[in-house]
């Protein structure tokens, strides 16, 4: 490993670019297989052949003025049930909601549609956080929640019915008095009707009538989006919809939230050395060329008996959906640690889910003098499930060859969504069985009587045979490699399906 990363060129990106280093285009020996070549959309087989599903890969360069929905922010102390709240409003479990206080660190948002009406909801950590052993957090939830109410129209400071007022209650209230921005007062885990009383206490923190709310239960969810739409102008119509959804998945401080922040060239994620900062699976829109996308921040992955509590467990299963979600996987590596059980095990996770994905090498500034193809060579010798993906290698903290990271993730999107005539199949995969057949087994051999592709993202593909038990794993992967070497999905996962011939009853 260690002779693997040494006399390396800098900011190199490998895949259907070929390789990119200093803004200039470069040849590069076969070593990726089917990604060293330049992928196009016209192949031997003719033009005619093959279609592009998705016009809207082509559009965006000159995009309209993007709207922007109006935010609503939910703040308070910790454990007063926000991210309850943020889930029971959004009608889905996006935020991760356990009895541990500090579970929620960065900004969770999504768009919630009620009346016809859209508007964003914003989750915060909570105010007044305390961890002795992650003081560093501490301070970047803070600058989370004040960035979070700079952007806010209008903020939902949730208390604890229970619990009535505490001290640091009124410290959020003094606090939200100095934002002067709208304050809609909810008083969180009225479970029950008769406890519906118990808000009265709250008016001394001098933002009027709480609203009572169950987030348990939905009592006052039409009610507080009544008030909030009485408060704030909501937005008719829909956010340009992102053309595709990219999930950045790996190991703990693999760089995935920075990579985020530099897509978004702002701190949306809280970036630190103290393993395992991000825990929620967090959406965030940025706009590149005129295109809009959606990058997906998720949490590390680690050890499965390592995992600690409940929150890590939720974390790790939000990430798994990032990846069953998303159009294309950024699966990250560090260039200084080895590759592990742990990158494998992702990695077959990756393949199962037949998921176009660009092996990201990040902090590629700090290999020294590593040799570019030996390192490939490394990386493929231990990834062999994901033969088919590019290598990109980038600095996330320098920004470098970040852009051109989303451009190929582009151009697998391109390739996903490609559609190949059935007349064109059938004659590449039936001259294929003719170059080379299978294996006899119990004295038949196998026979294409048919293929024609259903589905795209991926390309699926069923093939009506004699036998499928004659189509092992290792002459599918031959079928794959002659149909990427015929059409212009060189580098994303095809899948196939088998129907048998039915068999004539004697």
């Amino acid at each position: 490993m260690q002779d693997a990363r040494r006399k390396i060129a800098p900011h190199i990106c490998l895949g259907s670019f070929g390789v990119i280093a200093e803004g200039k285009c470069l040849s590069l020996p076969p070593v990726l297989g089917y990604n060293s070549r330049m992928v196009t959309h016209e192949t031997e087989a003719g033009k005619d052949s093959v279609s592009i599903e998705a016009e809207a890969v082509e559009q965006g360069r000159n995009a309209p003025e993007r709207k922007y929905l109006p935010v609503v922010v939910i703040v308070g102390r910790p454990n007063v049930g926000k991210s309850s709240v943020f889930n029971r409003l959004v009608r889905r479990r996006v935020a991760i909601v356990d009895p541990t206080s500090g579970v929620t660190r960065d900004r969770v948002t999504a768009e919630v549609l009620h009346g016809g009406k859209r508007f964003e909801l914003m989750d915060t950590g909570g105010i007044g956080m305390q961890d002795a052993k992650e003081k560093v957090i501490t301070r970047h939830v803070e600058e989370q929640i004040e960035i979070a109410l700079g952007k806010a129209d209008l903020i939902l400071f949730t208390v604890d019915a229970r619990d009535g007022v505490v001290p640091l209650d009124e410290m959020v209230a003094e606090r939200l008095r100095h934002v002067h921005k709208p304050v809609l007062l909810l008083a969180n885990k009225v479970d029950d009707p008769g406890l519906i009383s118990l808000k009265s206490e709250f008016f001394k923190l001098g933002f009027g009538e709480p609203l009572p709310f169950s987030a348990k239960q939905g009592l006052g969810r039409k009610e507080l989006l009544g008030e909030i739409g009485a408060i704030i102008p909501l937005e008719a119509e829909a956010l340009e919809q992102p053309l595709m959804r990219l999930a950045a998945v790996g190991r703990r401080n693999a760089g995935k939230s920075t990579l985020i922040n530099t897509l978004v060239k702002e701190d949306r994620m809280i970036v630190s050395e103290v393993p395992g900062t991000t825990r929620d699976s967090v959406d965030v829109r940025f706009e590149l060329n005129g295109k809009v996308f959606v990058a997906v921040d998720t949490a590390g992955v680690r050890r499965q008996r390592q995992v600690e509590g409940s929150v890590e467990f939720y974390g790790l299963a939000r990430a798994k959906r990032s990846v069953r979600n998303a159009n294309v996987v950024l699966f990250m590596l560090d260039a200084t640690t080895e590759v592990s059980q742990v990158d494998k095990k992702l990695c077959a996770y990756v393949a199962e889910e037949f998921k176009p994905c660009i092996i990201v090498i990040n902090k590629w500034d700090l290999a020294g003098d590593t040799d570019t193809r030996e390192f490939v060579k490394y990386v493929r010798d231990r990834l062999p499930g994901l033969a088919y993906a590019p290598i990109s290698f980038i600095s996330a903290k320098n920004a470098d060859n970040v852009v051109g990271t989303i451009e190929l993730a582009e151009d697998l999107y391109r390739q996903s969504i490609t559609r190949v005539g059935t007349a064109e199949l059938n004659k590449v995969l039936g001259e294929a069985l003719e170059v080379r057949p299978s294996r006899r087994k119990h004295g038949r051999s196998a026979k294409l009587l048919y293929v024609t592709q259903v589905t795209v993202s991926p390309p699926t593909f069923v093939l009506f045979v004699n036998d499928a038990f004659l189509f092992d794993a290792a002459y599918e992967r031959y079928l794959s490699n002659r149909l990427r070497n015929k059409f212009p999905f060189t580098e994303i996962p095809l899948r196939f399906f088998y129907r048998e011939r039915e068999r004539q009853r004697t």
